[in-house]
């Protein structure tokens, strides 16, 4: 087993909130970085201890992207230089993974980008949580531990003793996350088939199944501008659904997306706090994972299985 004092966790600015809950649970104390901003806009990343010959754990999820991105490969940087023995990304939220493929011409691959510059910047590992396409893990040439928010999403809908339960997702790329709560929760499934006018933009949609005195869960990875989500839930409500909730792993909320939630047919919406939500909105309820990360660090810090980290 290692020596306790042989790793340390260090955090970015906007991810704060989080590493200090998983340094809580892990029982000890988040490590001194010093970010120093410069009036234009630049910063410069410090360790205000020695790190030399430790495993460092760097908690950071890159939202708004660019300039927590930026942070945590300069954290990255500074640790490699500070002579780390390891040095692991622990990034809840994963930003820029809608950009997963070439789905059409003379676009960018934004997943494989951010990828290549962790790897560039000196990362050993990775550990984040609900990737936007699993394939995504075989962007990196080192090991990547993928969790799921359905660790503590799913005990959570098993505590409301829903009846008449269905699961439904928003669509049908998203039919495979769906279908595996479905069968955890032993329930039907319904799909949601979209068109999209453009990206943000949902120009008509269909149910495939039936919610007709139903319970119905839309399960989704993340909330945007919650346009796709608060559509589905209106259209299942006047479908004949009973009650309409959403759970979805990344609450990026953005633009009108707390305003549309609570207008909409949603009684509520389940997240986890990999990305903060501070606007105000009765319908939004926000999970702790920190828990999760905190055992998952040590079992990796421990060369230890992480495998019955997962219920599905």
């Amino acid at each position: 087993m290692s020596d306790n004092n042989s790793y340390q966790v260090f955090s970015g600015t906007k991810t704060r909130y989080l590493a200090e809950k998983i340094c809580a649970s892990l029982g000890r104390p988040l490590g001194n970085l010093n970010i120093t901003k410069f009036s234009d806009g630049e910063f410069a990343v410090s360790y205000e201890e020695s790190i030399r010959g430790k495993d460092v754990f760097l908690v950071q999820s890159t939202f708004p992207n660019s300039d927590n991105l930026m942070e945590l490969l300069l954290m990255i940087d500074a640790a490699k230089r500070a002579s780390a023995r390891h040095i692991i990304a622990v990034i809840p939220y994963f930003g820029w993974a809608r950009q997963d493929r070439k789905d059409k011409p003379r676009v960018s691959i934004g997943a494989k980008l951010v990828a290549d510059m962790l790897s560039a910047a000196g990362i050993d590992r990775l550990i984040t949580m609900d990737l936007h396409a699993d394939q995504i893990q075989g962007f990196f040439d080192v090991p990547v531990d993928h969790l799921y928010a359905s660790g503590v999403i799913l005990p959570y809908l098993q505590s409301l003793h829903i009846k008449d339960l269905v699961i439904a997702s928003p669509d049908v790329g998203g039919a495979k996350r769906a279908g595996t709560y479905a069968k955890y929760l032993n329930c039907p499934l319904v799909l949601c088939n979209k068109k999209r006018a453009r990206a943000n933009v949902v120009e008509s949609m269909q149910i495939i199944g039936d919610v007709k005195d139903k319970n119905v869960v839309i399960v989704d990875d993340m909330v945007d501008t919650a346009g796709t989500i608060t559509k589905a839930a209106d259209i299942m409500k006047a479908a004949g659904a009973k009650s309409v909730r959403a759970c979805a792993s990344h609450c990026v909320m953005s633009g009108p997306a707390s305003d549309r939630v609570q207008e909409s047919a949603l009684e509520e919406i389940v997240f986890t706090d990999s990305i903060p939500y501070t606007k105000r909105c009765d319908k939004v309820k926000q999970l702790s994972v920190a828990d999760m990360f905190a055992e998952t660090i040590k079992r990796v810090e421990n060369n230890e299985s992480i495998s019955s980290q997962y219920l599905v």
